[in-house]
């Protein structure tokens, strides 16, 4: 089965890290869903949740006031200047 490898980091320390099936994300362009085999995307994150589906299934939220998303090669970073699990 194919997954993701997520970093979910905030300007001072990483928030949250693993492997996921799922990833959906706010963006300035509208709200983003991400699945392993995602083409390349470099995107500028908007306030609010960021949702990540590991690959057991649990669901983790964390809160990212703005920053940046990257996806390549099924490697998903989310860089925000605060973040936070909810």
């Amino acid at each position: 089965m194919a997954e993701l490898k997520v970093s979910v980091v905030s300007a001072d320390k990483e928030v949250w890290s693993g492997t996921a099936k799922q990833i959906v994300a706010r963006t300035t362009e509208g709200e983003i869903g991400i699945l392993p085999g995602h083409e390349p995307i470099l995107a500028i994150l908007a306030i609010g949740d960021v949702r990540v589906t590991t690959t057991s299934g649990e669901l983790i939220t964390a809160k990212a006031d703005g920053g940046f998303l990257s996806v390549e090669h099924d490697t998903v970073t989310l860089l925000a200047g605060e973040a936070a699990l909810k």
